[in-house]
């Protein structure tokens, strides 16, 4: 786009709607990035009307406190001087906890129009606001808006506008923070002469409009705000005598002083502006009463996931997905009575017109559309899943989860903040760990990349329904995908519990404080956009990643040496059927096959579908249907179950299969994901070391005890017991008293509710 005129920073906490409001204004067509040097997400658009006004939606927040990576590029990025105006959205249902940091962004000096989002709400709940009240409070603009219902958002972007002009116009100078006649929003009188105090060390250079800003940073004793001003050694020292001095006489520190003075403020803001309806309990409220309900909350967590996967994997999720591989990809379909041929056999006509050789018709036919349609075929069933996680989420449901599964995690030494990732992972791994960077504790987030793509992603249902399908002989059965996810949730409790008693993970959890939106219905323009999100995530990986692996393993199978000559094996002459047994990938899976004997699959066949699967997961379905010559069977095909089953010696071995291959590493992209969070190539190696160790103990176990059951012992059940006894004995043993060394404090997670 041409460079904009106007650059416009949307702010706010978390759940305040700021990213509904920059879906409706932007139309989506925003493009996400990383902050340079950081792995925070960013997202940038054009106003959908006017191309030269972008819009940047900052990381929901606080505070401007720099404690976590979301506060610090929100502030460098305020304070930078980029954005000509601030849009700072606020929760209308709880002004109380949103004007925190709404204060701090009017600090800056830049200027600011409020939002006050949900006003619908504020009108359900017979509340009533005084505009202009808050507005000479604030001193700023304030307009009421609805970003779901699309309310006064039109008014808001000319507000902006308005706000942005005075500045270009060099009015801005005398901004309500910064005047001649002082702060506009004033702390206690004697915070106020500390303050003045601190004030007058600041250099002449600085711009007016931000001194403030600086003077309460050096009060709380902001080292990056300290350094950015470079004061003098006898500036600081004399700036610490003055705040040392503050603190003893209020017997309290200075961080806690400011916090405590802004809440004063916030508190006499809203008495002279907020008009409260009687007080009783809201519809949000009573719904809460029983889905966070100390024993309620699980149960009804267990059963909302299993309808949800019900819904998605056993009923017209399904029937959607067979449709598309019996038909699109399968024999064909009629339309109007008249018959319609199948992807690969309309591309197998086009070439054979064309005068293709074999080769590259089994390259296209074979290779490239088997493999890509097998995971085009799971569309459906992907959509159908991800449309319900979308409402769950949209509706503040999730949210609630979160908070509930916080009281379990925080048992085993995880914080609630680690069950957004692994909700995240459902639809796929990658936004999963990028999710991670929200938890400030180090060695918590690690963890949490370590652990959070053990919950089966989207990706990993052709191999659930392969594998139970062979072991059934029914892969839709309803319990079998609700089954698989509460395994990756186990695995992520017993990894937890037994990664947080090392050194290396060592330390409290981190305090879980989220804020909990009231129950609303989702706009249907923000709910289709995150499921567009996902879906389109799930194609554009089957047209990359999968298109490419669909050709190398192609290579793979239909190359290798016969009788002495390296060449395409189909056209080599005296070459058996079973050709592949001489390819290239036989020869690559075969060297590597004997890590898998213990857990009963020490095929070529099975290794290689196993490796492929460390590219993408889907590839396990497309390369065990490549493998056995049942190109145009799908995982629900009788078949393939009974030639896939054929692979395995015993039932276990089956089992055994699909636990390595769902708890194992995730797919490539998820990989490079997890490099990127690290940030070190040491703790990338350790965590797919741990991932893939973990997968093989657990798919060694479930082999050698269901053969120990059978009457069948080997070196390898021994192995498989101390395994366990080792499990359960990291699980039971009392926490080593250094993980508690860091000296954190140990509250438990409070739902920060709305009115």
């Amino acid at each position: 786009m041409a460079n904009p005129i106007l650059h416009i920073a949307l702010a706010g906490n978390p759940n305040c709607g700021k990213t509904t409001l920059f879906n409706l204004i932007t139309g989506a067509n925003g493009y996400v990035g990383n902050w340079p040097g950081v792995t925070v997400e960013k997202k940038e658009a054009p106003l959908s009307r006017d191309k030269g006004v972008l819009i940047t939606d900052l990381p929901g927040i606080y505070s401007l406190s720099p404690y976590s990576p979301e506060e610090r590029v929100s502030r460098d990025y305020l304070m930078g001087g980029e954005p000509d105006v601030v849009i700072q959205v606020l929760d209308a249902t709880n002004l109380e906890r949103n004007l925190y940091l709404a204060l701090q962004v009017i600090e800056t000096g830049l200027p600011v129009v409020v939002a006050l989002n949900m006003a619908d709400l504020v009108e359900k709940h017979d509340d009533k606001i005084d505009i202009a009240a808050l507005e000479k409070s604030l001193g700023c603009p304030v307009v009421m808006i609805s970003a779901l219902k699309n309310e006064g958002v039109d008014v808001l972007i000319a507000a902006a506008r308005k706000a942005a002009g005075r500045v270009k116009r060099g009015a801005a100078k005398t901004v309500a923070n910064a005047g001649a006649a002082g702060p506009r929003h004033a702390f206690d009188r004697s915070i106020e002469d500390v303050l003045a105090q601190v004030e007058d060390l600041i250099p002449a250079s600085v711009d007016p409009v931000r001194r403030r800003y600086f003077t309460v940073k050096l009060f709380e004793r902001d080292s990056e705000a300290t350094a950015e001003l470079n004061l003098s050694r006898e500036a600081a020292s004399r700036v610490e005598e003055l705040v040392s001095a503050c603190e003893r006489d209020c017997d309290d520190d200075a961080e806690s002083i400011i916090t405590g003075e802004r809440y004063g403020l916030i508190a006499h803001i809203v008495d002279g502006c907020l008009h409260r309806a009687p007080a009783r309990m809201s519809t949000s409220e009573k719904i809460d009463r029983i889905v966070t309900n100390r024993w309620l909350g699980l149960p009804i967590f267990a059963a909302i996931m299993f309808a949800v996967y019900y819904l998605a994997i056993s009923t017209f999720g399904t029937a959607m997905t067979d449709w598309v591989n019996d038909n699109l990809f399968g024999e064909g379909w009629e339309f109007f009575g008249n018959a319609m041929p199948s992807v690969p056999a309309l591309f197998e006509g086009w070439l054979t017109a064309a005068g293709a050789s074999d080769m590259v018709i089994s390259l296209v036919c074979d290779g490239i559309v088997a493999g890509v349609g097998a995971v085009l075929g799971f569309i459906p069933q992907m959509f159908v899943l991800f449309v319900l996680l979308s409402f769950l989420e949209d509706c503040g449901y999730m949210a609630r989860v979160a908070f509930v599964m916080d009281r379990v995690f925080r048992r085993f030494g995880l914080s609630g903040k680690s069950f957004i990732p692994m909700l995240v992972s459902t639809g796929c791994g990658v936004p999963g760990v990028l999710a991670t960077k929200t938890i400030e504790n180090e060695k918590d987030r690690r963890m949490t990349v370590m652990t959070t793509t053990f919950i089966p992603c989207g990706a990993k249902l052709p191999v659930i329904a392969l594998v139970m399908g062979a072991l059934i002989g029914d892969a839709e059965a309803s319990w079998i995908a609700p089954l698989f996810y509460f395994l990756g949730v186990f695995a992520v409790i017993v990894s937890g519990i037994m990664l947080k008693k090392t050194r290396l993970f060592a330390g409290r959890p981190t305090p879980f404080v989220m804020e909990l939106p009231a129950y609303h219905m989702p706009s249907l323009r923000s709910w289709s956009l995150h499921v567009w999100e996902r879906v389109g995530a799930y194609i554009k990986k089957a047209f990359t990643i999968i298109f490419a692996s669909t050709i190398v393993v192609w290579f793979l199978s239909s190359f290798g040496v016969f009788e002495g000559s390296f060449g395409y094996l189909p056209s080599m002459e005296g070459t058996p059927s079973e050709f592949t047994d001489y390819s290239l990938l036989a020869t690559v899976a075969g060297a590597v096959s004997w890590m898998f004997a213990p857990l009963g699959f020490d095929s070529w066949q099975a290794t290689a579908m196993s490796v492929t699967g460390l590219v993408a997961k889907e590839n396990v379905m497309s390369t065990a249907a490549s493998l056995l010559h049942l190109v145009d069977a799908t995982e629900t095909d009788p078949s393939l179950w009974a030639a896939f089953a054929a692979l395995f010696p015993s039932a276990g071995a089956i089992a055994a299969f699909g636990a390595f291959n769902l708890l194992c590493a995730p797919c490539f992209a998820a990989m490079g994901t997890i490099r990127a969070q690290m940030n070190s190539g040491k703790w990338t190696a350790i965590a797919l070391a741990y991932e893939c160790g973990f997968a093989w103990v657990v798919g060694l176990m479930i082999n050698q005890f269901y053969l120990a059951a059978q009457g069948v012992f080997s070196v390898w059940t021994i192995v498989a017991a101390a395994f366990a006894i080792a499990i359960v004995f990291q699980l039971l043993r009392p926490m080593p008293s250094y993980a508690w060394d860091d000296g954190a404090a140990d509250s438990a997670a409070q739902p920060a509710m709305g009115n």
